[in-house]
C-alpha cells in the first residue's frame, strides 16, 4: 500500500559563519495510511528537521517528500494548499503556536478560512471544541485565559479543521505534567481512532511513542539507527542506541 506521506533519502545541510552541518543523512520514513509513526531521539537528533521537511515547511538539499506516492514541489502552489489541509501540525508549545490577540474562535476558524473550507465554520468551531473536550462557550475568550492543557486542546481543535489525513506531533505533551499528558495522549489516540487519521509523533521520549504508535524511528545526529515495529524495536532493539534510549525510560507502557 502506497504511505499516505513518506520521506526518501533526506539530506539537509544549513550553513553558517561556523561552516556547514549537516542536520539530515540520507534520512526515510514512511507513514502508513491510518498508520501512527513515532520519531524519537535526544535534543540535536534532527527530529525537528525532518519534521519540518514533512510539513513542507523547508525543502530538503536533496531525497523527496511524497504524499500519497506524488512527489510534493514547494513551487506548485495548488497541490501545496491541498496538502496543507492534508497535512496538520500540532506544536510542542500552545503558548507561543496561539495568537495571544485572536479569540479561540477566530483561532481555530483560521485554517478554515485560508485554506478555504467549505462550510459553516462557527458551526465548525463550535464542533470542533466539543471533539476535543471544550466547551463550544469558550471560543469567546483569549488563551490566556486558559489552562496549559486546554490550549494544546485548542490546538489540536485548530489543527483538526480541515479534515486532515495527517496530524504531526511535535512534541505535544512535553510542557504538560503528567496527569495532563496522559489526558491529551489518549485525546490523540480517540480523535485518531474516530477521524481515520495517521499520525506522527515526535518526541525525545520512547514511552510516549510506545504508547500511541505502531511504528517507531530511532534518530541520532541526523541519521536512522533503527526503524521498524515499536513492539519489536522496544522488545528487541538491534542499535546500542535504542537500548540506551529504552534504559532510560523507568517503566514501559504496554505498546499498541
Amino acid at each position: 500500500m502506497t504511505p499516505v506521506l513518506s520521506g526518501h533519502d533526506l539530506v539537509r545541510t544549513f550553513r553558517s559563519q561556523r561552516g556547514q552541518t549537516r542536520a539530515l543523512s540520507k534520512v526515510s520514513v514512511e507513514v502508513p495510511e491510518r498508520g501512527a509513526v513515532g520519531i524519537v531521539g535526544e535534543s540535536g537528533a534532527g527530529k525537528s528537521t525532518l519534521l519540518r521537511l514533512l510539513l513542507a515547511l523547508d525543502s530538503p538539499d536533496s531525497g523527496e517528500i511524497r504524499y500519497r506516492g506524488e512527489r510534493l514541489q514547494r513551487r506548485d502552489r495548488g497541490r501545496l494548499r491541498d496538502f496543507r489541509r492534508a497535512v496538520q501540525p500540532v506544536f510542542q508549545d500552545p503558548r507561543s503556536s496561539l495568537n495571544p490577540r485572536m479569540r479561540v474562535g477566530a483561532i481555530i476558524a483560521e485554517p478554515l478560512r485560508s485554506l478555504r473550507v467549505p462550510g459553516d465554520h462557527r458551526a465548525m468551531v463550535a464542533g470542533l471544541l466539543r471533539d476535543v473536550g471544550l466547551d463550544p462557550e469558550t471560543a469567546d475568550r483569549y488563551p490566556a485565559e486558559f489552562s496549559g492543557g486546554q490550549r494544546q486542546r485548542i490546538a489540536i481543535a485548530r489543527a483538526l479543521g480541515p479534515s486532515p489525513a495527517v496530524l504531526v506531533a511535535d512534541e505535544p505533551v512535553s510542557a504538560l505534567d503528567v496527569t495532563v499528558r496522559q489526558q491529551i495522549l489518549a485525546l490523540l489516540g480517540r480523535l485518531r481512532d474516530e477521524r481515520g487519521m495517521a499520525l506522527v509523533m515526535v518526541s525525545h521520549d520512547m514511552a510516549i511513542v510506545g504508547q500511541l504508535c505502531e511504528e517507531v524511528v530511532v534518530m541520532r545526529e541526523g541519521q536512522v539507527m533503527e526503524a521498524g515495529p515499536t513492539e519489536g524495536v522496544f522488545h528487541d532493539p538491534a542499535h546500542p542506541y535504542t537500548r540506551q534510549l529504552l534504559a532510560a525510560v523507568p517503566q514501559l507502557p504496554d505498546t499498541p
